[in-house]
């Protein structure tokens, strides 16, 4: 059994139902469809086309929707595409629309020239051209080149030092996930996210338009979203490290240290954490992984991160069933390999001592049981006790097909959506499900706790 689950983007290059149902069939667990490129109608049909691969496969999996976000970019070029920076150069920000050359350009964000502060660093082209604002105004800001020598034309640009002061859902994501809504996908990822409120505007968004439980994440991938994120996750779902944007908006020397921070954050406040972006990035035009990359991966598993995430590998490699079954291998070697004793991973700071999900998860690990088996009336049980991160598989017996998708995202959990075992609470069945046929289980159901053999 696989403990670390995988997140696999959806792209033009695994959209056929073929080449999705081999990646589900390898070991997806979670299907993120990034609402930045295809929306609407197109997104729909993927939707459609993973839920019906669920059934036949019957095998559960969550479909997560990625929402754009505010992505900010600057205007067009006079004659050029691009124009020579000097560092030490003035370079100008205005709300002209009028195209720019290679000493201004439009920024049409009315809300980011408002927010910007003397002093402020603005970051372009991914962090390869910094500047240093010098001065504002409502409708100028005037900056000095720091580093970069080309500035081009509807570049996107990352504010480091700045909140601003703007909504989290633009008017895309509005219609976005006006539309994703009625298709009850399971989670939903906001980007950009600077503050708790953003995830209080999301979720009432939501809940104001049905009552299917959707899921949120919140994307972490600015400072101030650490600087918050205990406030954050607390507030969301569960929490994904973008680690693109957030190397860009700080030095990428911390990214691993932040990394960990976040994880830990996460398991007190019982929160999934989905670790993304470049994990096997070379496997975009090659058949094999760097061995950093390797190493990488199964960090993430050493880490008791809940998930692992690929980008470009699947939306735009040249294989990607290949790149599942090498994340699914590097994953699975990782997650036998316990580096550190289980038992202190269910001992998180400010969880006391008699709190009940640690009590399941040292009952199992001093009983050496095969299984916990939770049935699962809702996320909340499977989710705290997988949050104590046992190295003990935790089956979850579902009554309802939604429950099951949810639970698709938490490390160690192994839902399994029947009505008659749930019915019955049938815990033995449900382990042998798994291939649990001898040995102790965890049995809970509800507030009941038990030890039960397996004969």
């Amino acid at each position: 059994m696989r403990f670390t689950k995988i997140t696999a983007s959806i792209g033009p290059k695994c959209e056929d139902k073929k080449t999705l149902k081999q990646m589900i069939a390898a070991g997806v667990n979670i299907c993120r469809l990034n609402f930045s490129h295809d929306t609407g109608a197109v997104q729909g049909k993927k939707i459609d086309m993973i839920r019906k691969i669920s059934d036949e496969l019957h095998t559960p999996v969550a479909i997560m929707i990625d929402l754009q976000g505010p992505k900010h970019r600057i205007g067009n070029f006079e004659t050029e595409d691009k124009y020579p920076l000097k560092i030490g150069q003035k370079f100008t920000f205005d709300s002209d629309p009028t195209p720019g050359d290679s000493t201004r350009v439009q920024l049409p964000d009315a809300d980011v020239m408002k927010s910007l502060n003397v002093g402020d660093r603005i970051l372009l082209n991914d962090g390869k051209i910094e500047m240093t604002v010098d001065s504002t105004s409502p409708d100028k800001i005037v900056a000095t080149v720091v580093r970069g020598d080309e500035i081009w034309s509807r570049r996107g640009f990352n504010l480091p030092d700045t909140e601003i002061d703007t909504s989290v859902l633009t008017d895309k994501d509005r219609a976005d996930l006006e539309y994703a809504i009625t298709k009850n996908p399971d989670w939903v990822a906001i980007s950009f996210v600077q503050r708790p409120e953003d995830i209080a505007e999301v979720r009432d968004f939501i809940t104001a338009r049905t009552s299917h439980p959707i899921k949120i994440v919140a994307k972490i991938e600015r400072p101030n979203a650490v600087e918050r994120i205990s406030e954050i996750a607390a507030a969301a779902d569960g929490i994904m490290i973008a680690r693109g944007d957030l190397a860009v908006e700080i030095p990428f020397e911390r990214v691993p240290a932040i990394s960990r921070h976040i994880i830990r954050e996460c398991r007190k406040m019982n929160k999934p954490v989905i670790m993304a972006t470049q994990m096997l990035g070379t496997m975009v035009n090659s058949e094999f992984p760097t061995r950093a990359e390797i190493s990488d991966v199964a960090n993430t598993a050493y880490l008791r991160a809940d998930s692992a995430m690929t980008s470009e590998e699947t939306t735009i490699g040249i294989n990607p069933v290949n790149v599942i079954n090498t994340m699914n291998k590097i994953l699975s070697y990782a997650d036998t390999d316990a580096i550190a004793n289980p038992y202190d991973w269910s001992r998180v700071e400010n969880v006391p001592e008699n709190d009940w999900s640690r009590s399941v998860a040292s009952m199992a690990y001093l009983n050496r049981a095969a299984a916990i088996v939770v049935f699962a009336r809702d996320t909340n049980i499977a989710t705290q006790i997988a949050c104590r991160k046992p190295d003990i598989p935790i089956v979850a017996v579902c009554a309802e097909q939604g429950i099951a998708n949810q639970l698709c995202m938490l490390r160690g959990v192994f839902p399994v959506f029947d009505t008659d075992l749930y019915a019955h609470r049938d815990g033995f069945n449900a382990a042998h499900k798994f291939g649990v046929v001898s040995g102790k289980l965890v049995i809970v159901d509800d507030d009941k706790i038990s030890l039960r053999t397996l004969s």
